[in-house]
């Protein structure tokens, strides 16, 4: 099913499906990790495939977090989302994945936090030119490395400060982690959407509503009657995908490298 195209999706096996507001047509992009060239490429989608449209509807880009780690370009990454961040458009939503919460909590508490560099903490740093931790030097290094890596970062303040655990639009919830089922929307935790619970790919993991996320990996799209996962592991695969959401629904996805 990858492919350099879009990919419309065929519904009728589904019944009543949450659709996001009449007055809006979404394009939800899965979890970046580092890879910038992937970014640009399904922009370059994302944007001529919104060109065909004459309708009344607005264009509206939800990024589903995990900008960072893995890939080699976090840094670039980061600055690619910065620049358009800096337009403060309506249109612009930035959710916070499990990534970027590991690396705010490891400049909070560098000892605690240093588990990061286990899951790609170590090529963010690479990609600002930082020097790894040293285990031999302890927790001065850490900290050394937490000083160096909060100026790096400094410039990225309003990207971070943008960024939302969750989204609405319609009867359509976008988070990057999905969400707990035994529980409304109003009352999940800001760790789940983050970081994902057991029972987050359900179906149907809440009656009424669409849970489009990232965070999941898998060699393709997942798309169920109440849920969407974009997730197709980006920084291995070199496939970025992202759904297009309106009447219908389609995906988009950079070829698989």
């Amino acid at each position: 099913m990858r492919r350099d195209r879009v990919i419309p999706f065929q519904r009728t096996s589904f019944a009543a499906i949450p659709a996001v507001a009449p007055s809006e047509r979404i394009y939800a992009i899965g979890d970046i990790h580092g890879r910038l060239d992937l970014l640009v490429a399904l922009m370059a989608q994302i944007t001529n495939d919104a060109e065909r449209f004459e309708d009344a509807r607005k264009v509206k880009l939800v990024f589903l977090g995990d900008y960072i780690d893995r890939g080699e370009q976090s840094r670039e990454v980061l600055d690619a989302l910065s620049q358009m961040a800096a337009l403060k458009s309506s249109r612009l939503v930035f959710l916070r994945g499990n990534h970027e919460d590991a690396l705010r909590y490891f400049l909070y508490a560098p000892t605690e936090g240093a588990e990061w560099f286990d899951y790609g903490g170590l090529q963010t740093l690479a990609s600002f030119g930082i020097r790894p931790p040293q285990l031999r030097q302890g927790k001065r290094d850490l900290f050394r490395v937490r000083s160096e890596l909060a100026n790096a970062i400094s410039g990225y303040e309003s990207l971070f400060d943008a960024m939302v655990n969750s989204h609405r639009s319609g009867d359509v919830f976008f988070t990057h982690a999905g969400v707990d089922p035994s529980k409304s929307l109003e009352e999940q935790s800001p760790r789940t959407l983050m970081w994902g619970h057991a029972e987050a790919q359900s179906p149907n993991p809440i009656a009424g509503v669409r849970i489009v996320h990232g965070h999941y990996d898998a060699d393709d799209v997942v798309s169920q009657s109440g849920r969407i996962c974009v997730d197709t592991g980006a920084y291995y695969s070199g496939c970025l995908s992202a759904v297009r959401l309106d009447d219908g629904e389609a995906f988009l996805s950079t070829a698989r490298s």
